[in-house]
């Protein structure tokens, strides 16, 4: 299947490397930023037909519903990552993640089903996290964000399949797309976490430092796009078939205690 791919948060890292491979694939290719003119042209992919999408402004949202009319492949990707004690986090900042990592995938996705089921094909692909499989402290707000997307998709796929429509969920681990210099932090001066909040996350930044590229995240999301029968769940980095192995062998405690412990948290 080839047709039209809008993909969401194109200008950089697993968005980016999306938006080429699905080009390099006869795809026509629309690609969502905030601000497409703050794009360097270095950075634009040839053969992307880049539009502005703030995500975070329901309006806009729903007034690119003709765009999603007829997009064949949705690719649900831009977010926020965001860090802090669940005690220290604002609600204000709480609300904005989930606005951005759930609610408005969830109406993309509520956006293009229309003309997919009308054609009887589709592809809808939700960029969750393996975080969501395996949380990890001070991750709180972002985990139940990816957590819900894969909610969404788990339970959509089963409504939409009859139709010809796929949705499937890619948890990426440890990908070096230098999201660590973007990620949102909430703490307090004096907070009582800090001292494990900072070995957590110098650890989380050195481990996306050494990540796979984003390009093999992309690699996943293009081999869902083009199952013919696309799986619940693909998860790629942080050695993801021996720790999903893990998780389906011991008692969930264990698979978070070696969580926390691949992030310096010995408790």
């Amino acid at each position: 299947m080839t047709g039209t791919a809008l993909v969401t948060g194109a200008s950089s890292g697993i968005g980016r490397a999306t938006a080429a491979a699905l080009v390099a694939l006869g795809y026509r290719v629309i690609g969502t930023s905030r601000n497409p003119d703050a794009i360097a042209p270095a950075e634009r992919v040839e053969g992307v037909e880049y539009r502005a999408l703030d995500l975070m402004d329901a309006r806009a949202v729903e007034e690119f519903a003709p765009v999603l009319a007829d997009v064949d492949v949705l690719v649900n990707n831009a977010g926020e990552s965001q860090v802090g004690p669940l005690e220290e986090l604002p609600t204000s900042a709480i609300e904005e993640v989930f606005r951005l990592n759930v609610l408005a995938p969830v109406r993309l996705t509520q956006l293009v089903l229309p003309g997919m089921r009308a054609r009887r094909r589709g592809r809808i692909v939700m960029v969750g996290s393996m975080l969501a499989s395996f949380p990890l402290a001070y991750r709180s707000s972002y985990v139940a964000t990816k957590a819900a997307i894969k909610g969404f998709a788990d339970a959509a796929r089963l409504e939409v399949s009859p139709f010809g429509v796929g949705i499937t969920t890619v948890e990426p681990g440890s990908i070096n797309t230098g999201i660590s210099g973007r990620r949102t932090k909430y703490i307090a001066d004096d907070s009582p976490y800090g001292d494990d909040y900072r070995t957590m996350l110098s650890t989380l930044d050195a481990n996306e430092e050494s990540g796979i590229p984003p390009e093999k995240v992309a690699e996943t999301i293009v081999r869902a796009v083009r199952a013919a029968s696309p799986r619940p769940l693909y998860a790629v980095g942080s050695r993801a078939p021996l720790v999903f192995a893990v998780r389906r062998l011991t008692p969930r405690s264990f698979a978070h205690r070696l969580t926390a412990r691949a992030h310096g948290l010995k408790r």
